[in-house]
């Protein structure tokens, strides 16, 4: 069996405001349930779709604390079709709230680097034909020490394919290619602070969640103990200690 990445999950201190945030950003719809604010294509369910392969909905939860100047492990790159269509996307994305952010990327860049509402850092990219296909979520991008390992880790979790792979940075993908690529890139220094942004997996149909568990412990995961994750749901590590989330299966 096998798991899927139905989700991305951000921590924020004004759910709502991030939740609309990114609905405009990807046209997405928002909606909320409980405490949760949810961002969706039109026309789904409410959160993950247990049909789709791959990232198919975005749960913004309420954190008491807000994030810090350090940089998230783990981003969203947004896809263009465009010159035209990247221009506006961060021109509109500045005027829904989103800044502008230095992360040492440099002027010559073809692409750009902002954040939203709360800080969270996120990448407008140039038109690229490997992402023509995603949706408006080309990537969910993950910084690590080493994305070989990390790659392995992931491709045993999910059954994903190796679309590249050099030392610098892998790209995996759902077999049937569609959906966002997951990508590893390697980055200087450790995880320092808790992730405000990070997956939220389902297992495949006909799987379960404490088997899918046990399995991803054998892989190199690790349990988080009581307390430091929230529920519904089962709470881990990857062996460079991103946070992910295994969810029970959807009725």
């Amino acid at each position: 069996m096998a798991l899927r990445p139905v989700q991305v999950n951000i921590k924020a201190l004004d759910p709502a405001r991030v939740g609309r945030f990114w609905a405009d950003a990807l046209g997405w719809t928002v909606s909320t349930a409980g405490a949760a604010t949810y961002v969706a294509p039109a026309g789904g369910p409410l959160g993950p779709d247990p049909a789709a392969l791959a990232v198919s909905a975005i749960s913004v939860l309420p954190s008491p604390g807000g994030k810090t100047a350090t940089k998230n492990r783990t981003h969203l790159d947004l896809a263009t079709t465009s010159a035209a269509h990247q221009a506006e996307l961060v021109a509109r994305l500045r005027d829904l709230g989103a800044t502008p952010v230095d992360l040492g990327q440099g002027d010559g860049v073809p692409w750009v680097v902002l954040a939203d509402p709360e800080g969270n850092e996120l990448c407008v990219l140039e038109p690229r034909e490997i992402y023509r296909d995603t949706g408006p979520i080309a990537a969910v991008v993950v910084d690590c020490a080493d994305p070989r390992a990390m790659a392995r880790f992931w491709g045993g979790a999910l059954g994903w394919t190796t679309h590249r792979a050099t030392d610098d940075i892998v790209g995996l993908r759902a077999a049937d290619g569609t959906g966002p690529f997951l990508e590893f890139l390697r980055v200087p220094g450790p995880k320092t602070v808790p992730d405000r942004v990070r997956l939220d997996l389902l297992p495949d149909p006909g799987g379960e969640q404490t088997a899918e568990v046990t399995r991803l412990r054998a892989l190199g995961a690790a349990v988080l103990a009581p307390g430091q994750g929230d529920s519904p749901g089962t709470c881990l590590e990857d062996p460079e200690g991103h946070e992910f989330r295994v969810l029970a299966p959807l009725s």
